[in-house]
């Protein structure tokens, strides 16, 4: 059970991830500070970063909960898994395909979530 949280922490973050740049694609980061304000103000209105702030929130609350179960030297190593994750799904999600270097660093990173977990 106690992994569960980490897992609900995995999923509420890269679910985050992935909603904020599917709703930021393409878009640029106006120059001006008084234009960024704006900016940011406006795509806070926006349901689905919006519940990409409340996917922060709940991945902040699952990990609360998971650092009352594990050490966090047994739970934050699974936090990688994001990182595999959000590359995953941004290949088919935006188009971005994986470079032969990022592959390999996520082999690495596989390989060291199984030595860690032994």
């Amino acid at each position: 059970m106690h992994y569960i949280y980490v897992a609900f922490t995995l999923l509420f973050t890269v679910y985050g991830q992935l909603v904020l740049k599917w709703q930021l694609n393409g878009q640029r980061l106006p120059e001006s500070s008084a234009e960024k304000l704006f900016f940011f103000c406006g795509k806070i209105l926006n349901p689905w970063i919006f519940s990409g702030f409340v996917s922060a929130f709940l991945a902040s609350l699952c990990w609360m909960a998971a650092m009352t179960k594990l050490k966090l030297s047994e739970a934050y190593p699974f936090m990688s898994l994001a990182f595999v994750l959000v590359m995953l799904l941004s290949w088919p999600l935006f188009g971005e395909t994986p470079t032969a270097q990022r592959t390999l660093g996520t082999i690495i990173i596989v390989f060291g979530l199984i030595v860690l977990g032994r």
